[in-house]
């Protein structure tokens, strides 16, 4: 990787990425959800500081993330997740803030106000100690959650299964990563949540969803697998069978985890086939998992199965599959090729 000059602090040249030589210290920042993240990271795998300030309680009551409210919770958490995780580099290691190599931030997708809080802050920090500010998209930095703890380098194939996205990438290179297929309608996270709702599981619906399945019959009940060509998915027709399956007990007692199970089955089976067909495709040796939904046990399984074929396997810890900034800072790290300047903003959906 090439020397790369800060747009904003043109008067150095700051070298990012595993060629640069030196030890990388980023410390970055993310917020694009219900969750308040900061974490310092060493050239992209070894975490110093972690630090999550979480909001599940506070929108457990509406049975879902209210963005306002998000936004207000990240303003109260931001200063106290940072704080400390200065606090733990400088007990772990002896780091002080002047040691950071670069700030970074999420720039997207996720909920603008809340996006916002976490990326202003990171270019505060990036001004006040004079350092490089890098802006991360929030998709990248969840494959890059398998870089950490882990010898893993590209080339391999990838799937992120997360709330918002469904998507098979090829991962040819650390910069460079083509989308094979996504879903056309509903995410896989999506899925789970109001298929949860359906069967009156509270918020959130996904983990306990998957809790109820390990103890039903996955064959109990034959549901559709979503019809579409190539490496894309739908699921939103397996939902309405769900809803019609619900609807068919009418007043009978449902075998609650017989369905959860029977979906679960389903979703895996799907995201497991298409990915397997991608990585055959490619011919490459290495697969990988990353998002929120690659900590649900029944699709995690699967596509460790993969091993059994004789493919190379990795998947983040479950700490790393959720929303957490030590992920970002890997994806910083390994994925810059410019840095940004105060003017970056934040995005909704992906570009």
């Amino acid at each position: 990787m090439k020397n790369i000059k800060n747009t904003l602090f043109s008067h150095k040249e700051v070298e990012i990425g595993p060629n640069s030589g030196y030890d990388n210290y980023i410390m970055a920042i993310e917020s694009s959800c219900d969750e308040t993240a900061c974490a310092i990271v060493k050239n992209g795998r070894e975490v110093i500081a972690n630090v999550v300030a979480s909001q599940i309680k506070t929108h457990e009551q509406f049975g879902g993330v209210i963005p306002e409210i998000a936004a207000r919770e990240h303003l109260e958490s931001i200063n106290v997740v940072i704080d400390e995780a200065f606090r733990q580099a400088k007990e772990s290691i002896g780091l002080e803030p002047k040691d950071i190599t670069a700030f970074a931030g999420t720039v997207g997708p996720g909920l603008v106000g809340c996006l916002l809080v976490g990326l202003n802050a990171a270019k505060t920090l990036a001004l006040v100690y004079d350092k490089p500010f890098i802006g991360v998209n929030h998709l990248n930095a969840h494959l890059c959650a398998n870089y950490i703890d882990t010898d893993l380098k590209p080339p391999f194939m990838a799937l992120l299964v997360s709330g918002g996205h469904t998507q098979i990438i090829d991962v040819e290179s650390y910069s460079k990563q083509t989308i094979l297929g996504e879903t056309i309608d509903d995410a896989v996270g999506e899925a789970y949540d109001k298929v949860a709702r359906l069967i009156g599981l509270p918020y959130p619906g996904g983990p306990r969803l998957d809790k109820l399945a390990q103890e039903g019959n996955p064959k109990a009940f034959q549901l559709p697998e979503g019809k579409v060509d190539g490496y894309n998915f739908s699921f939103s027709g397996l939902k309405t069978a769900v809803l019609r399956l619900v609807k068919s007990f009418d007043g009978q007692e449902m075998p609650v985890n017989d369905v959860c199970a029977s979906f679960q089955e389903r979703v895996s089976r799907t995201l497991a086939k298409k990915l397997k067909n991608a990585v055959e495709e490619k011919g490459y040796s290495q697969v990988v998992i990353a998002g929120g939904v690659a900590a649900n046990s029944e699709i995690r399984k699967k596509i460790f199965d993969f091993q059994n074929d004789g493919y190379s396997v990795f998947a983040p810890p479950m700490k790393y599959c959720t929303d957490n900034a030590a992920m970002v800072a890997s994806c910083a790290y390994f994925n810059t090729n410019t840095f940004d300047d105060v003017d970056t903003e934040v995005f909704s959906r992906v570009k």
